[in-house]
């Protein structure tokens, strides 16, 4: 991957961070969004120990003008981004479906739904250029119970993804839609209080596992 540009949204922890950092380790250059600039200088301390680079970009997905400048900057710095990757969620707690309150709702909804659209909508001619354009998303299973606002979110954005892989199978971008083993994420963490979290699987064993996709294997 000497050369290539990935964009990695939500690349401050979880499979986000560690797709960005396996992603660097062998040669791409990484653009990492995130809202927590913390978390994304730790990561940047970890791409370069081992030997990779990194860009950070601070800011909200959901904040259409800033991804849209971002979008604008990475053309005009490199001409074209070659992966994208998407890990930026967001969970609300859990609660019966009668008491889902607007506000979680249309947080939901801005996170998982209209930030993602808007996103294929600025991604898309990023990568168009590239010589192998790709895509990769994350989905989930979830206990329904409780969990139905999330799980709404969820389904609309797995529409949106196999719509738009549909859409270019023959012409690309190439399009992937992984499901990570269940891994110790915050998000989780809310859907399953309790749980032993050391008999989960590591988000860098599933990046591992799962993006080598990307490298037709």
């Amino acid at each position: 991957m000497d050369g290539q540009i990935a964009l990695v949204t939500g690349a401050s922890r979880g499979i986000g961070a560690a797709s960005a950092e396996w992603l660097a380790a062998r040669g791409a250059h990484v653009v990492a969004v995130a809202r927590t600039t913390g978390a994304l200088e730790e990561l940047d301390d970890r791409i370069q120990a081992a030997g990779g680079k990194a860009t950070l970009a601070p800011m909200d997905v959901t904040d259409e003008g800033a991804m849209a400048h971002l979008c604008r900057s990475i053309h005009d710095r490199w001409g074209h981004a070659d992966i994208w990757v998407h890990s930026a969620f967001h969970a609300t707690a859990l609660t019966p479906t009668p008491h889902l309150t607007a506000k979680d709702l249309d947080r939901l909804i801005a996170t998982n739904i209209r930030a993602l659209a808007r996103l294929i909508a600025l991604v898309d001619p990023l990568i168009a250029p590239s010589p192998a354009p790709k895509a990769v998303f994350f989905d989930s299973d979830w206990d329904r119970k409780f969990a139905g606002g999330y799980g709404m979110s969820k389904a609309a954005q797995r529409a949106l993804v196999e719509s738009w892989q549909a859409e270019t199978a023959k012409s690309g971008p190439e399009i992937h839609l992984l499901r990570p083993e269940p891994m110790p994420t915050a998000i989780r963490a809310r859907f399953y209080p309790g749980e032993d979290r050391d008999a989960l699987t590591s988000p860098r064993d599933e990046a591992a596992r799962l993006l080598p996709v990307l490298l037709g294997a």
